[in-house]
């Protein structure tokens, strides 16, 4: 299993109860793919830097995940999926950052 890093941007008008069924959704699909969700941090809504399918806002979701490789292909078909979900990146995520050593 590989540490990831996974961030997602929602839609601006999703209500509370469709937000976090959104989120516990997501959940659900790493879950199944055999992963674990290690911790997740709700941003909320910010400004997006640039217009997204007509929107300026946007829910940030960052999830600290761990999954194997092989299902984080099955998660971006999910995420392209869900149309609530404006914009989405999964990035590998060292799990020893602070014992990497310094030059």
């Amino acid at each position: 299993m590989r540490n990831y890093e996974i961030t997602y941007i929602a839609h601006p008008d999703l209500d509370a109860d469709a937000f976090k069924q959104l989120n516990q959704q997501v959940e659900s699909w790493i879950n199944d793919g055999g992963g674990k969700v290690e911790r997740a941090d709700i941003w909320g809504k910010r400004k997006l830097a640039y217009t997204i399918k007509k929107q300026t806002e946007g829910q940030y979701v960052l999830l600290y995940a761990d999954l194997e490789p092989v299902a984080c292909a099955e998660l971006e078909r999910q995420f392209r999926l869900q149309e609530s979900v404006l914009r989405f990146l999964i990035v590998g995520a060292d799990a020893d950052d602070e014992a990497a050593p310094t030059a």
